[in-house]
């Protein structure tokens, strides 16, 4: 039986265009994503430790784990999360307990945008761009490359609870701005659904506590 399978989306291909095409979120869903999630569960089915919590994986990836269950594992956890940050009907700002921390990491929303910004556009080649939630509460920005994410044990020091994911593989994009990523990170932010964001912080700082 596979431990884990492909998320449905909340929400239609084509629903939010015209910033991500139907096109590529039909690939990227289908194809991309549910191979991500087959690798995994067969990289699993030859591993000793086979739990089904992704978190837990994901923490100890290093540890306990073959260079399959990294990639694929991280291909699943971060498109899952990408899919359900965004919305036809986005919240368009942050409020509360959000805006607040962000309004003390950052200087201010327009400033946490430009940071996420910054790291998408130097990160070399595929990967992601992330806020996140350090162990100590606090929020910070980085990227990672390939499907790796600040949860697991190999980042050295940026480490924590991803809350928002910008996917800067080039198959999550290409269709529509080719090798414009700096106008598809701008684009992003208009289907961006803080509510999710919201949601994904104080489950972050319950974990920590």
């Amino acid at each position: 039986m596979s431990l884990f399978k492909l998320p449905q989306l909340a929400y239609s291909y084509d629903a939010i265009e015209p910033y991500l095409d139907k096109e590529t979120m039909t690939i990227h869903h289908q194809k991309h994503h549910q191979a991500y999630v087959d690798n995994l569960n067969a990289a699993l089915e030859k591993a000793d430790n086979s739990t089904t919590d992704l978190d837990l994986i994901l923490q100890v990836i290093s540890e306990e784990y073959s260079p399959a269950v990294r990639n694929n594992g991280g291909g699943h956890y971060n498109h899952s999360l990408f899919w359900e940050i965004l919305s036809p009907t986005p919240k368009l700002n942050p409020e509360g307990k959000l805006i607040e921390e962000i309004n003390k990491s950052f200087g201010s929303l327009e400033d946490l945008k430009t940071e996420i910004k910054k790291v998408a556009l130097s990160q070399f080649g595929s990967g992601w761009a992330w806020l996140y939630v350090k162990f100590n509460g606090s929020l910070a920005v980085t990227s990672t490359p390939n499907q790796d994410n600040p949860m697991m044990n190999v980042q050295t020091t940026n480490r924590g609870f991803p809350i928002l994911g910008f996917d800067v593989w080039e198959h999550a994009y290409y269709l529509s701005y080719q090798n414009k990523r700096a106008d598809y990170i701008d684009c992003l932010w208009k289907v961006l659904d803080w509510s999710a964001v919201e949601k994904k912080y104080e489950e972050a700082l319950s974990r920590i506590k």
